[in-house]
This record gives structure tokens, C-alpha cells and sequence, in this order.
């Protein structure tokens, strides 16, 4: 049986956000459940990848296929994909003056939920998921960096995404907090979702392995290839 496909990626070119090329020639395809690592250098184009796959970044050339959606993709479109896709940052991007239960909450109503009850129990569902249940109730700054970025995570989950897409997801945090959410990221995946995760922290690559591509002098080389991609 042939793996179904969550990204598809052809003949690709990748722009930064002032339309500079980053990365060319990108021929690329991700398998539903898996995980994979995007590494680089900063300003190596890991970043404008992911932005592009989430729909930050218009596709201006080549053709893709995200969690059922086609690239170029559609205005119209941003929003539905949004809701297969989770994406989870750095800097946690939490709602500081509501509580955590109102963050996640704010995400729901915003993707079309309407029962309360039903709110409030994939609310409950996801905390537990990652472990910050006790933490409903508080605001942002009352939480730990690493509670802050569960909450990120719990945040991503709600919608029950096809793939998440996570940037430098434990670059604010201690080592002993970044392995907890490496531990979380590994379970969920192993729950079905699929994960790609950019990260300069090459422990995390030898503590918890699984493909690796690596954005490098304009191209992305891929670990489950025996060449470079387009070299």
C-alpha cells in the first residue's frame, strides 16, 4: 500500500519575505505520521519553508500539494488549511492578558466551534494531553517558559492537525525543559500526527532520531535520500 502523502512539493522556489530567493529547485514530499527535522544555518530558508507550507508565504513558482490543499494556494483556502495544520513557535505567541483556558478558547471560536460544553471539553482534552491542565486558569505570565510552550502545543492540537509545524520550538528554553517537549512532540507523533521541527540543537537530532533535512547553500538536502534534492 502506498504511504498517503501530506506535502508535496515540485519544482519549488522558496522567497523570503523581501523576495529574495532562499531555496531552489525544491522537489520534496512528507508522508502522513511521520516526523522530520529541518536544519540550517539562520537565514537558510528553514524558517520561509515552513512559512510557505502554513501559508505565511505566497508560492510564486513550482507546485504543492499541503494536507489536501493545492499550492499556489487559493486566498480563500488560507484559513481551512490552517485548521488541518498546528503551528508552534519560539516565542509562544500566547494572549497575555487572558488566561490560558481564553487562549485556547479564542482559538476554537475562531475556527467555526460553537457548542460550549464541546469548548470546554477539547479545552480539558489537550492540557491533559501535555501535561498543563492545572494551568487553565492562569494568565501566561503566571506559567513556567516551558508550561508556556505545552500551552503552545495544547493551542496546536485543538483542531486535531494533520501536521505540525514547529519553529525552533525549544530555542527559549533550558536544556532539561527542552527535552520535556521533545518527549511531548515524540508522543504525540507516535499518536499519528506528523511533525516537522526546525532546530539548530543537533542533540535533540541524537536523542531523538528521525529524518533529518538539512537547508544548505540554496538547496535542501534530504537524509532519506541518496543525493542531494535538484544538485
Amino acid at each position: 500500500m502506498t504511504p498517503e502523502k501530506i506535502v508535496t512539493l515540485s519544482n519549488v522556489n522558496i522567497y523570503q519575505e523581501d523576495n529574495s530567493l532562499v531555496l531552489s529547485d525544491i522537489d520534496f514530499t512528507m508522508e502522513k505520521g511521520e516526523f522530520l527535522y529541518l536544519i540550517g544555518q539562520t537565514g537558510s530558508g528553514k524558517s520561509s519553508l515552513l512559512k510557505t507550507l502554513f501559508g505565511d508565504l505566497p508560492l510564486s513558482s513550482g507546485s504543492g500539494h499541503v494536507a489536501g490543499f493545492d499550492f499556489p494556494l487559493q486566498r480563500k483556502n488560507i484559513p481551512p488549511l490552517r485548521r488541518k495544520l498546528g503551528m508552534i513557535f519560539q516565542d509562544f505567541q500566547l494572549l497575555n492578558d487572558r488566561t490560558v483556558y481564553e487562549n485556547l478558547l479564542f482559538v476554537l471560536k475562531a475556527t467555526g466551534w460553537k457548542d460550549k460544553q464541546a469548548m470546554r471539553n477539547r479545552i480539558s482534552e489537550v492540557l491533559m494531553k501535555v501535561g498543563v491542565e492545572f494551568a487553565s486558569g492562569k494568565k501566561p505570565h503566571q506559567i513556567s517558559g516551558g508550561e508556556q510552550q505545552r500551552v503552545a502545543i495544547a493551542r496546536s492540537l485543538l483542531n486535531e492537525p494533520l501536521l505540525l509545524i514547529a519553529d525552533e520550538p525549544t530555542g527559549n528554553l533550558d536544556p532539561e525543559t527542552g527535552t520535556g517537549i521533545m518527549e511531548t512532540f515524540m508522543k504525540i507523533n507516535q499518536y499519528g500526527t506528523a511533525i516537522i521541527l526546525a532546530t539548530h540543537n543537533m542533540q535533540w537530532i541524537e536523542k531523538f532520531p528521525a529524518h533529518t533535512i538539512h537547508c544548505k547553500n540554496g538547496r535542501l538536502n534530504d537524509s532519506r535520500k541518496t543525493s542531494v534534492l535538484k544538485s
